[in-house]
């Protein structure tokens, strides 16, 4: 359970489950939280793979998003998403208004 707050924050948490169970912690993060008028919000910190039909050809990144993967599969059921996965899964989720930010750099 998650106590009522302003707002719940994940960092690299969801990544590590497979849809279903992500799906079950964001509609309890939902539950938590107060109204959208009242400034409900879930910040997500995580990964989201380029889309190759998008002619991603930075090095680094696609680097960092192999080398993730193969964790993922060794450690745990998760996997790494794209934006279609992850809007897939805010939807199911019953979120029907996110924004994403998309930024390059380290994971400490």
């Amino acid at each position: 359970a998650i106590p009522p707050a302003d707002d719940v924050t994940m960092k690299l948490i969801l990544h590590d489950w497979n849809d279903e169970e992500c799906v079950q912690m964001l509609r309890k993060c939902k539950e938590a939280i107060p109204s959208k008028e009242n400034g409900r919000k879930v910040i997500i910190i995580d990964m989201v793979l380029n889309d190759q039909q998008k002619g991603a050809d930075d090095h680094e990144a696609i680097e960092s998003q192999l080398f993730f993967d193969m964790l993922l599969m060794v450690l745990v059921t998760g996997k790494q998403r794209n934006e279609r996965e992850w809007a897939k899964l805010f939807s199911e989720a019953g979120f029907n208004d996110y924004k994403t930010t998309l930024v390059l750099g380290r994971i400490h």
